[in-house]
């Protein structure tokens, strides 16, 4: 057992998560056999506590019942307590989810799942206010001693429901010419008018929702559709939920307005909405959009950047024990600090004197490019040089893997699109730290923080893999890039495909067997796991020409035309990967010294549904073999562009303006 000020078991732990519980009184231990053994040994219940280290709640509750050394020795006398790190055990994570959420329960973080000696959930919930707490643990235990044979039978077929639920089966459906304008139907009777996003609070923005969207328009050309994106990601952009000194969003709104955010800032967030704003910006040309892809990468870059070019997974919301201290302001802390300029920043950042938000301080507000006086850059470079004296946020600097790998997709769209080479150079250089630093064992680890842990990567980490290796090598034509999407691609259908499923599982078959497997299917604030292979495989067909990973993923999205029709707003990746299913139609072959440029300048507008190969100086091996590349080869002081049709192409071209001809975008 841990007294004050004496570390317990965490203290060896690499998660930031579990060492900031690691001088609790509480005598916590990793999740693995040690504490599982215990338990059996013991014949005591298990306490699995998940929370992140950006959460606000796990400090709160942390602070107010785990630093108790009344409260700990009830926990250490009644439980074995274990500490989990969702974000690098998020397979126990989606089980103990599933658990609380299955007894009735509202999900989130913490997530305090009570578990049977043998690991099977009978009873659990989020955050517990510590009187509370310390009462259900007495109440847990005196049941755990008198009423055992009733525990034991409720956990028996708890685990039996969680088993049918991931089972990966899939429902009846068809993939329906209509089945889209159902689902943008069911999304327009959600959208918030006023407001924009999904017309609900807490509110948290969703980028697959509004990508889906943009497809959807560039096909049908619903001008709605559009509006939607637009009014979305402008309020979103003006709202406080977006850092306006510094760049980068927190992860949700607490109200329906956008402007009170949960200030903490995860990776996976700004990775997505960088490629959101990219496109819709693509589409619009508004220039506020662009500027928001400015700041967001340089915030990435200046903030969250390991020195061999890893990201990291997030900003605290809280500093020196206080939610977003370190990005509120009063309006006095303007008057001290810009002088003259104070009063018009107080007005454009919509402060008021006694504060717009809690304890007197002020979230700012943006506004539109065409609303930003001149003397605002000299105001932002002023406010940054000021916060930045400020006690800063803690951050989590563990590199996980499919976080990083949707931010390498994030650079290479905005690089592409905006061009803008050192974006994609910073792709390719994060790329590299994911090849050296988390494959040991020619298996991709989940995490890293000094060095890969031993947890294997889940399918989110290797569906996003794919996706960033189709990313890098479209904008590169590098073979590499190609060669390693087919091989990981593969892998994943040796390592995570169950007997008679359609859908991949969420833990590899060399992994650690938990209570039950899992099959992810539901999107969220990310993508999942399935939507995100499925377009994978959709997108590697179309440059490989493997017709049995198209085969899969349309066997995938029939199973789930059901979900998207009657829950759009998390089946939207799913949407996507239909539409590009549908769609996917176009591919063009750049071959010639001009390979890279001609590509940049194509990559400027928005495009879905075209796939690009090419070379620029030798086609290689495996280019050779594709059926893009029968037949074509590199011609000296030349550069072809072929534009293909379902694998056939059209006699060559040697200007992009005359591609663009033939696309039909003149």
């Amino acid at each position: 057992m841990s007294l004050s000020g004496i570390p317990n078991r965490l203290i060896h732990s690499s998660s930031p998560y579990l060492l900031q519980h690691a001088h609790n009184p509480v005598d916590w231990f990793e999740w693995g056999e040690e504490a599982l053994q215990r338990a059996r040994d013991e014949d005591k219940p298990i306490l699995v506590s998940i929370g992140y280290s950006a959460c606000h709640w796990c400090h709160v509750m942390e602070r107010e019942s785990f630093e108790n050394a009344d409260i700990a020795a009830l926990m250490n006398d009644y439980l074995i307590c274990i500490k989990v790190d969702r974000e690098e055990r998020p397979d126990l994570d989606h089980v103990y989810m599933e658990a609380v959420q299955a007894m009735g329960m509202q999900g989130g973080w913490p997530l305090n799942v009570f578990l049977t000696p043998d690991g099977s959930p009978f009873y659990g919930g989020t955050y517990f206010p510590p009187q509370r707490w310390s009462r259900l643990l007495i109440e847990l235990n005196k049941a755990f001693r008198e009423k055992r044979a009733e525990i034991n039978e409720s956990a028996k077929g708890l685990r039996e429901h969680l088993k049918a639920i991931n089972s990966g089966q899939a429902s009846a459906g068809s993939l329906s010419a209509d089945l889209s304008d159902k689902m943008v139907s069911k999304l327009v009777g959600q959208f918030d008018t006023e407001f924009g996003g999904m017309d609900k609070a807490p509110k948290f923005i969703m980028p697959s929702i509004w990508q889906f969207l943009l497809r959807y328009h560039h096909l049908s050309k619903n001008p709605q559709a559009l509006m939607m994106v637009k009014e979305t990601l402008i309020k979103v952009a003006c709202g406080g939920i977006y850092d306006q000194i510094g760049g980068g969003f927190a992860r949700y709104s607490v109200d329906n307005r956008w402007f009170a955010p949960h200030f903490e800032k995860m990776l996976y967030d700004n990775a997505q909405l960088i490629s959101l704003y990219t496109e819709a910006y693509q589409v619009t040309a508004e220039p506020l959009f662009k500027q928001v892809v400015e700041q967001t990468i340089s915030w990435l870059f200046r903030e969250m950047r390991h020195p061999n070019g890893g990201f990291y997974s997030a900003l605290d919301a809280d500093s020196e024990g206080e939610e977003g201290k370190f990005y509120c302001w009063t309006a006095d802390e303007f008057r001290n600090v810009l002088g003259d300029r104070a009063e018009e920043a107080i007005r454009y950042f919509q402060m008021t004197s006694d504060g717009n938000w809690e304890h007197g301080k002020n979230i700012l507000l943006g506004r539109s490019v065409d609303q930003q006086p001149e003397w605002l850059n000299e105001i932002y470079s002023t406010l940054m040089h000021t916060r930045d004296q400020r006690i800063r946020p803690g951050l989590d600097d563990k590199i996980i893997t499919s976080w990083n790998a949707l931010t390498i997709c994030a650079l290479v769209d905005a690089g592409t699109a905006f061009g803008r080479e050192e974006w994609i150079t910073a792709a390719v250089t994060a790329y590299h730290f994911l090849t050296t630093q988390l494959i040991t064992d020619d298996r991709l680890r989940r995490s890293y923080r000094e060095k890969a842990v031993q947890h294997e990567g889940f399918l989110d980490d290797y569906a996003a893999l794919v996706l960033c290796q189709w990313s890098l090598y479209e904008a590169t034509f590098d073979s590499k890039y190609l060669e390693e999407g087919i091989r990981t691609t593969e892998y994943v259908f040796d390592a995570f495909s169950a007997a008679n499923e359609i859908y991949f599982q969420y833990t590899s078959r060399f992994a650690e067997k938990l209570i039950t497997p899992t099959c992810e299917l539901f999107d969220n604030v990310i993508p999942s796991s399935n939507a995100m292979m499925c377009h994978a495989l959709v997108h590697g067909a179309a440059l490989t020409g493997k017709k049995k990973w198209v085969e899969r993923a349309g066997q995938m999205l029939e199973g789930r035309a059901e979900f998207m029709t009657s829950s759009p707003a998390y089946q939207s990746a799913w949407a996507m990967a239909l539409l590009l299913y549908q769609n996917l139609n176009t591919e063009m072959v750049i071959l010639g010294e001009q390979a890279i440029p001609y590509r940049m300048l194509l990559g400027k507008n928005f495009r879905p549904f075209t796939v690009f190969s090419g070379a620029d100086r030798l086609v290689s091996t495996l280019q050779s073999q594709l059926p893009l590349f029968l037949g074509r080869f590199i011609e000296e002081n030349q550069t072809k562009i072929y534009v293909c049709r379902n694998q056939s192409c059209l006699y060559p071209v040697t200007s992009v303006s005359e591609a663009v001809r033939i696309l039909g975008e003149e």
